[in-house]
């Protein structure tokens, strides 16, 4: 088990939104303020992280032609117990977030991490690969709605630092475009182009060799 490769891979390589493209419908939607993109993302990583090691401990006894239907159950009952107590503990992100918290049954990126991780890995594993997963989701939907939030409203930490957030520019000054759904695709876009440079980008070693060749 190599932690560091792990971790490496849910923030950077194996990025669930900028690299694998899972989750794309919750990504585009919620990241308006901070408030909804730290609930949403942590609310996946705690989903994700249990799934993955409640399906590690029945990976061999779960029948392999039902192996899906048992997955979303499993996510099911965990997404119905974050649901439950977000409603109870925090209703202003449950009714900000709605139906987005019960499509995590269905989200890509858990059922990928369950067929593709958890159902080959063992329990310690798993947990690390929800939690860095988790992470890795949760940076790029922050980092989305900090963009997102500053451009449209022009505040920042809506919800989180200050209710109606930190104003930073001027009222009426922001593209409220942006905090409409073109936004999130455009906001997306450059996010996913960005990583992807920076994951391209050749290393120096790799030029230093082009040279002398």
């Amino acid at each position: 088990m190599n932690v560091k490769k792990q971790f490496m891979d849910g923030l950077i390589h194996q990025n669930p939104v900028t690299v694998q493209l899972l989750g794309m419908c919750s990504v585009l939607a919620i990241t308006t303020t901070m408030f909804n993109g730290i609930g949403m993302g942590l609310s996946v990583l705690v989903i994700l992280t249990l799934s993955n090691i409640f399906i590690s401990v029945l990976r061999k006894i779960i029948p392999n032609k039902i192996r899906i239907a048992c997955y979303i159950v499993v996510i099911a009952g965990f997404v119905t117990i974050v649901e439950l107590a977000l409603k109870a503990y925090l209703p202003s992100l449950s009714e900000s977030l709605g139906l987005f918290i019960p499509l995590i049954v269905v989200n890509c990126i858990i059922l990928g991490r369950a067929e593709g991780f958890a159902s080959k890995n063992g329990v310690a594993a798993s947990a690390l690969d929800g939690i860095f997963q988790g992470l890795g989701y949760t940076v790029i939907l922050v980092i989305m709605c900090v963009i997102r939030e500053f451009l449209g409203n022009g505040t920042f930490g809506t919800g989180v630092l200050a209710p109606d957030g930190i104003r930073i520019l001027p009222e009426g000054v922001g593209a409220l475009g942006m905090i409409l759904p073109v936004g999130g695709f455009l906001t997306l876009a450059c996010v996913i182009a960005a990583m992807q440079y920076f994951l391209n980008k050749p290393k120096k070693d790799d030029k230093k060799e082009e040279v002398t060749k």
